[in-house]
Protein backbone atom coordinates (compact mmCIF):
# COMPACT_ATOMS: atom_id res chain seq x y z
CA UNK A 1 0.00 0.00 0.00
CA UNK A 2 1.43 3.63 -0.78
CA UNK A 3 2.05 6.06 1.93
CA UNK A 4 0.06 9.10 1.34
CA UNK A 5 2.07 12.08 1.91
CA UNK A 6 1.68 15.33 3.45
CA UNK A 7 -0.57 16.98 0.77
CA UNK A 8 -2.90 14.15 0.18
CA UNK A 9 -3.23 13.77 3.79
CA UNK A 10 -4.27 17.48 4.26
CA UNK A 11 -6.88 17.18 1.46
CA UNK A 12 -9.78 19.61 2.34
CA UNK A 13 -8.05 21.19 4.92
CA UNK A 14 -4.79 23.13 5.76
CA UNK A 15 -1.00 22.66 4.97
CA UNK A 16 1.12 24.91 7.51
CA UNK A 17 4.76 25.20 5.97
CA UNK A 18 6.38 26.98 8.49
CA UNK A 19 10.10 29.15 8.00
CA UNK A 20 9.01 29.42 4.07
CA UNK A 21 11.68 31.69 3.31
CA UNK A 22 14.30 29.10 3.99
CA UNK A 23 12.67 26.90 1.33
CA UNK A 24 15.11 26.33 -1.64
CA UNK A 25 14.96 27.35 -5.41
CA UNK A 26 14.05 23.89 -6.56
CA UNK A 27 11.16 23.47 -4.19
CA UNK A 28 10.12 26.86 -4.60
CA UNK A 29 9.34 26.14 -8.13
CA UNK A 30 7.68 23.19 -7.03
CA UNK A 31 5.19 24.47 -4.63
CA UNK A 32 4.56 27.50 -7.05
CA UNK A 33 3.55 24.82 -9.72
CA UNK A 34 1.09 23.57 -6.96
CA UNK A 35 -0.42 26.94 -5.72
CA UNK A 36 -1.09 27.46 -9.47
CA UNK A 37 -2.45 23.85 -10.59
CA UNK A 38 -3.92 22.59 -7.53
CA UNK A 39 -2.13 19.32 -8.39
CA UNK A 40 0.94 17.36 -8.20
CA UNK A 41 2.88 14.21 -9.23
CA UNK A 42 4.44 11.48 -6.72
CA UNK A 43 7.93 10.68 -6.83
CA UNK A 44 8.11 8.05 -9.76
CA UNK A 45 4.24 8.44 -10.43
CA UNK A 46 3.01 9.87 -13.82
CA UNK A 47 -0.33 11.32 -13.27
CA UNK A 48 -1.42 14.41 -11.65
CA UNK A 49 -3.35 13.94 -8.20
CA UNK A 50 -4.97 16.75 -7.69
CA UNK A 51 -6.25 18.09 -3.71
CA UNK A 52 -8.19 21.00 -2.20
CA UNK A 53 -5.85 22.42 0.42
CA UNK A 54 -5.37 25.97 2.16
CA UNK A 55 -1.85 26.62 2.57
CA UNK A 56 -0.74 28.79 5.53
CA UNK A 57 3.35 29.84 5.61
CA UNK A 58 5.31 31.78 7.95
CA UNK A 59 8.76 32.99 8.53
CA UNK A 60 10.81 35.10 10.26
CA UNK A 61 12.24 36.52 7.41
CA UNK A 62 11.55 40.15 5.45
CA UNK A 63 10.63 38.31 2.18
CA UNK A 64 10.18 41.30 0.38
CA UNK A 65 13.94 42.00 0.74
CA UNK A 66 14.99 38.44 0.34
CA UNK A 67 12.87 38.95 -3.21
CA UNK A 68 15.15 41.73 -4.00
CA UNK A 69 18.18 39.80 -3.19
CA UNK A 70 17.37 36.77 -5.37
CA UNK A 71 16.57 34.31 -2.60
CA UNK A 72 13.10 33.94 -3.50
CA UNK A 73 11.02 33.99 -5.71
CA UNK A 74 9.14 36.88 -6.69
CA UNK A 75 6.00 34.82 -8.52
CA UNK A 76 5.86 33.12 -5.44
CA UNK A 77 5.93 35.57 -2.95
CA UNK A 78 3.06 37.66 -4.72
CA UNK A 79 1.12 34.13 -5.06
CA UNK A 80 1.60 33.72 -1.05
CA UNK A 81 1.12 37.05 0.41
CA UNK A 82 -2.88 36.85 -0.46
CA UNK A 83 -3.68 37.70 3.28
CA UNK A 84 -0.95 38.98 5.11
CA UNK A 85 -1.00 38.52 8.89
CA UNK A 86 1.71 40.44 11.19
CA UNK A 87 2.57 38.81 14.04
CA UNK A 88 4.59 41.44 16.36
CA UNK A 89 7.83 40.15 17.82
CA UNK A 90 7.96 38.97 21.28
CA UNK A 91 9.80 42.35 22.37
CA UNK A 92 6.38 44.19 21.40
CA UNK A 93 4.64 43.13 24.23
CA UNK A 94 6.98 42.37 26.92
CA UNK A 95 4.01 41.77 29.48
CA UNK A 96 3.07 38.84 27.86
CA UNK A 97 6.23 37.18 28.62
CA UNK A 98 5.87 35.93 32.22
CA UNK A 99 2.38 34.25 31.19
CA UNK A 100 4.81 32.46 28.59
CA UNK A 101 7.17 31.65 31.08
CA UNK A 102 4.40 30.25 33.02
CA UNK A 103 3.16 28.52 30.75
CA UNK A 104 6.53 26.63 29.94
CA UNK A 105 7.43 25.72 33.46
CA UNK A 106 3.97 23.72 34.00
CA UNK A 107 5.24 21.79 31.05
CA UNK A 108 8.87 21.22 32.32
CA UNK A 109 7.64 20.69 35.63
CA UNK A 110 5.65 17.73 34.05
CA UNK A 111 8.46 16.70 31.80
CA UNK A 112 11.44 16.72 34.44
CA UNK A 113 9.36 16.04 38.00
CA UNK A 114 10.16 19.67 39.51
CA UNK A 115 8.09 21.93 41.26
CA UNK A 116 9.21 25.29 40.23
CA UNK A 117 6.38 27.69 41.28
CA UNK A 118 6.98 30.77 38.87
CA UNK A 119 9.84 33.64 38.91
CA UNK A 120 11.04 35.79 40.97
CA UNK A 121 10.52 39.97 40.73
CA UNK A 122 14.19 40.17 39.67
CA UNK A 123 13.26 37.13 36.90
CA UNK A 124 10.28 38.67 35.79
CA UNK A 125 11.99 42.15 35.04
CA UNK A 126 15.04 40.87 33.41
CA UNK A 127 13.09 38.50 31.17
CA UNK A 128 10.91 41.50 30.20
CA UNK A 129 13.87 43.86 29.60
CA UNK A 130 15.64 41.63 27.21
CA UNK A 131 14.80 41.87 23.37
CA UNK A 132 14.18 38.10 22.47
CA UNK A 133 15.62 38.28 18.99
CA UNK A 134 14.44 34.91 18.53
CA UNK A 135 10.96 35.24 19.57
CA UNK A 136 9.24 32.59 21.45
CA UNK A 137 11.12 29.79 20.71
CA UNK A 138 14.33 31.08 22.54
CA UNK A 139 11.75 32.36 25.24
CA UNK A 140 11.31 28.73 25.89
CA UNK A 141 14.44 27.55 25.34
CA UNK A 142 15.78 29.85 27.78
CA UNK A 143 13.14 28.95 30.49
CA UNK A 144 14.26 24.83 29.83
CA UNK A 145 17.65 25.76 30.31
CA UNK A 146 16.96 27.86 33.69
CA UNK A 147 14.58 24.78 34.74
CA UNK A 148 16.97 21.99 34.23
CA UNK A 149 19.45 24.04 36.27
CA UNK A 150 17.57 25.80 39.40
CA UNK A 151 17.99 24.39 42.60
CA UNK A 152 15.06 26.84 44.38
CA UNK A 153 11.52 26.39 44.04
CA UNK A 154 11.09 29.51 41.59
CA UNK A 155 13.15 31.04 38.97
CA UNK A 156 15.54 33.33 39.91
CA UNK A 157 17.39 36.33 38.02
CA UNK A 158 20.67 34.62 38.73
CA UNK A 159 18.84 31.21 36.50
CA UNK A 160 19.51 33.49 33.60
CA UNK A 161 22.97 34.49 33.72
CA UNK A 162 23.33 34.32 29.38
CA UNK A 163 20.38 36.93 29.37
CA UNK A 164 22.26 39.16 31.93
CA UNK A 165 25.38 39.09 29.56
CA UNK A 166 23.69 39.49 26.67
CA UNK A 167 22.35 42.50 28.60
CA UNK A 168 25.43 44.93 27.89
CA UNK A 169 26.50 46.76 25.38
CA UNK A 170 29.74 43.88 24.61
CA UNK A 171 30.19 40.49 23.54
CA UNK A 172 30.16 38.06 25.91
CA UNK A 173 33.54 37.00 25.07
CA UNK A 174 36.18 39.01 23.54
CA UNK A 175 38.75 37.74 21.59
CA UNK A 176 42.28 38.09 22.42
CA UNK A 177 44.68 40.02 20.23
CA UNK A 178 47.06 36.92 19.75
CA UNK A 179 43.58 34.76 18.55
CA UNK A 180 42.72 31.45 19.97
CA UNK A 181 42.77 27.88 19.36
CA UNK A 182 39.11 26.98 18.73
CA UNK A 183 39.29 23.23 19.34
CA UNK A 184 40.95 23.57 22.60
CA UNK A 185 38.72 26.29 23.42
CA UNK A 186 35.48 24.34 22.92
CA UNK A 187 37.25 21.50 24.42
CA UNK A 188 38.18 23.32 27.84
CA UNK A 189 34.54 24.58 28.00
CA UNK A 190 33.11 21.56 27.67
CA UNK A 191 35.27 20.28 30.79
CA UNK A 192 34.11 22.87 32.71
CA UNK A 193 30.18 22.41 31.94
CA UNK A 194 30.94 18.78 33.01
CA UNK A 195 32.69 19.43 36.03
CA UNK A 196 30.23 22.49 37.29
CA UNK A 197 27.17 19.62 36.58
CA UNK A 198 28.57 17.06 38.34
CA UNK A 199 29.16 14.58 35.43
CA UNK A 200 25.16 15.40 34.05
CA UNK A 201 24.88 15.53 30.59
CA UNK A 202 22.15 17.16 30.48
CA UNK A 203 22.74 19.84 32.76
CA UNK A 204 26.53 20.06 30.89
CA UNK A 205 24.64 20.78 27.73
CA UNK A 206 22.25 23.57 29.17
CA UNK A 207 25.40 25.29 30.32
CA UNK A 208 26.35 25.82 27.38
CA UNK A 209 23.62 26.27 25.41
CA UNK A 210 22.96 23.20 23.43
CA UNK A 211 21.44 19.57 23.19
CA UNK A 212 22.19 16.26 24.94
CA UNK A 213 22.90 14.83 21.76
CA UNK A 214 25.73 17.69 20.85
CA UNK A 215 27.44 17.59 24.25
CA UNK A 216 27.42 13.59 23.75
CA UNK A 217 29.47 14.29 20.10
CA UNK A 218 31.85 16.61 21.80
CA UNK A 219 32.30 13.78 24.36
CA UNK A 220 33.00 11.75 22.01
CA UNK A 221 34.95 14.34 20.20
CA UNK A 222 37.78 14.65 22.91
CA UNK A 223 37.28 11.59 24.80
CA UNK A 224 36.33 13.12 28.37
CA UNK A 225 34.81 11.47 31.05
CA UNK A 226 31.45 12.03 32.42
CA UNK A 227 32.57 11.07 35.67
CA UNK A 228 33.23 13.66 38.19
Amino acid sequence: MQKRGLLESADGGTVFLDEIGEMVPALQAKLLRFLEEKSFKRVGGAGDIRVDVRVVAATNRNLEEHVTKGGFRSDLYYRLNVLPIRLPALREHADDVPALVHFFIDAFNAEFKKRITGLSPGATDLLKAYGWPGNVRELRNVVERAMLLAEGDRLEAHDFAALQTGLGSGDPFDLPAAGVDLEKLERSLVVQALKRSGGNQTKAAALLGINRDQIRYRIEKFGLSTTP
